[in-house]
């Protein structure tokens, strides 16, 4: 078992091999260091009662390492085990179950005392509330760690094709004196390089420093903000608290003295959770929003998709579907959100509210997700039918599996639902002149070949994004002509009339079309190319001087 050759050995050989066995899970529960990487010397780990049974980050053959002691593992020999292929978190990440649970208890502490001091409440009735709480605590607490754990594991699914935002983002919390990548051990420049060319990513443990590092600066900025104050994200107060709490107290919980920290904390584990590190820092640099706008545009996204109801139906398949599904499917709902988000930041700069950007366009959104499937044709419907299939394939429901197939087609919601009132015309007819539009024209195919392009470094990004949001643009505004020439007849035959109505224009872009399409690849210079073609479709017409 323990694959020594002799019958008898020295204790700290045996506590070694015991260390190295082949097994699915090593759980460390005890006091001091017992793993550092094949670069690190005892020395640096400081540990010298335990220097005699050490081993190396990669000759750990379990499986799965969970840390129910804190420093069982240096960093560094964290992520020389899951460069080799382990599976970890950190100690703060599988430890934080007793931390929150402190929090909790205190913050509820600090909402009952003022009630025992003013005399409305016994400090025995208060502890008996305590007492009987701990269930509902223990629930919270899990909640939160399922939470940040899933978080990890999404990111860790594309991590590689992010590598050069992880970059960005280390430079930037680097040059606001947020962190030092010496002392986190975080791969330099120079590392970063060689994981790109052998197709790495961060690992678990890096993954963990960075989620976390993300939390503390954004948690910073909006406690600085006007977000604390926000009625609608006062709605994260509430849930912080147990039910108990939230249906005896409610009028409290309002006059809580932590209540801004609270809703700043809540938003943010919301708003990094479920988008990853990077995201606020790459909204920041490609909008130009500050974070506490970010913050209330996701948000209000967030609520106007129903998301929370979607993830719930997503992790209910725990243990029915592989997980990298569920990972996967994650990683879509985050996709539809950064549109979102953008969308709003853009076309509500001045006047950008939680409450009011949901009321405008929850319920048009809701009309549209129950006719998504009978709006879509063309290329669009071809993509939908083929992710759905695949899910069901994988062991999703169906009304999941065609929910999470929609999505992609739901980055047009907005646009759809906002040209629909404009236009005063019903949001299904708005999506089936949207869609007919993009199929008809060949937009589907550009906006196709665009997500398709590869992207290596920021500036490669931020080129495919701004192609991106022309075509979403020239989309609209097309839609926007077709819907403004007629009010009458089926979507299909008001198409086809704007097209024999834009004449050479169509004419001159198909042919640059069925180019594009004959070579079979596009890359930035070929589509921004096509961009401009098919922009002439929706110009107006110049002016004769």
């Amino acid at each position: 078992m323990l694959g020594m050759a002799n019958a008898a050995a020295p204790p700290n050989e045996i506590i070694r091999a015991i260390l190295r066995m082949r097994v699915d899970l090593f759980w460390n529960g005890g006091i001091g260091t017992y793993v550092k990487a094949t670069q690190e010397t005892n020395g640096e780990v400081g540990d010298r009662s335990n220097d005699g049974v050490r081993v190396n980050g990669a000759e750990l053959a379990a499986r799965v390492v969970g840390e129910g002691g804190n420093l069982g593992l240096s960093q560094r020999g964290r992520i020389e085990y899951a460069l080799a292929g382990g599976r970890l978190n950190t100690d703060f990440i599988d430890n934080s179950g007793g931390v929150n649970t402190s929090d909790v208890e205190v913050n509820i502490k600090i909402l009952l005392n003022p009630l025992v001091a003013a005399g409305s409440l016994t400090r025995a009735r208060r502890n008996q509330i305590l007492a009987g709480m701990k269930n509902e605590v223990a629930a919270l607490v899990l909640r939160n760690n399922y939470l940040q754990s899933q978080a990890i594991s999404t990111l860790e699914l594309h991590s590689g094709m992010r590598l050069s935002e992880y970059s960005q983002l280390m430079h930037s919390l680097e040059r606001a004196n947020e962190l030092s990548r010496a002392l986190e051990f975080l791969p330099n420049d120079e590392e970063l390089a060689e994981r790109r060319k052998k197709s790495l990513g961060l690992t678990r443990p890096e993954l963990a420093v960075l989620l976390s590092y993300s939390k503390i600066w954004l948690s910073k900025h909006l406690l600085e903000s006007n977000v604390p104050a926000d009625p609608y994200l006062s709605l994260e107060l509430k849930r912080y608290f147990p039910d108990p709490v939230r249906t005896r107290f409610a009028r409290a919980i309002s006059r809580h003295r932590l209540r801004r920290e609270i809703i700043a904390m809540a938003t943010t584990n919301s708003l990094v959770n479920r988008m990853g590190a990077t995201f606020v820092a790459r909204a920041q640099d490609d909008t130009g929003a500050a974070p506490a706008r970010i913050a209330c545009a996701y948000t209000a996204a967030r609520e106007i998709f129903d998301m929370r109801d979607l993830w719930a139906q997503i992790e209910a398949l725990d243990n029915r579907a592989p997980a990298k599904l569920q990972y996967g499917m994650m990683y879509e709902t985050s996709r539809l959100l950064r549109h979102a988000t953008y969308w709003l930041l853009a076309h509500r700069r001045e006047d950008l509210q939680v409450d009011r950007a949901v009321a405008e366009f929850r319920r048009g959104t809701r009309e549209l997700q129950s006719a998504i499937a009978h709006v879509l044709v063309g290329s669009a419907r071809a993509q939908f039918d083929a992710i759905r299939k695949e899910h069901l394939v994988a062991g999703a429901p169906a009304e999941l599996a065609a929910r999470v197939a929609s999505l992609d087609a739901h980055n047009a919601t907005l646009d759809i639902v906002e040209l629909a009132g404009a236009h005063r015309v019903r949001v299904v007819e708005a999506a089936r002149t949207y869609f007919e539009v993009g199929a008809r024209i060949g937009l589907d195919w550009l906006r196709e070949q665009i997500e398709r392009l590869p992207v290596d470094g920021q500036w490669q990004a931020i080129a495919r994004t701004g192609l991106r949001d022309s075509a979403g643009a020239i989309h609209r505004k097309a839609t926007e002509r077709v819907l403004a020439l007629s009010k009458h007849g089926r979507p299909e035959a008001r198409v086809s009339a704007w097209a024999e109505s834009a004449g050479e224009d169509l004419a001159r872009w198909q042919r640059i079309l069925n180019e594009m399409q004959a070579v079979g690849t596009s890359d930035f210079a070929t589509l921004s190319v096509g961009i401009d073609s098919v922009r002439k479709l929706t110009d107006p017409p110049a002016v004769r001087v």
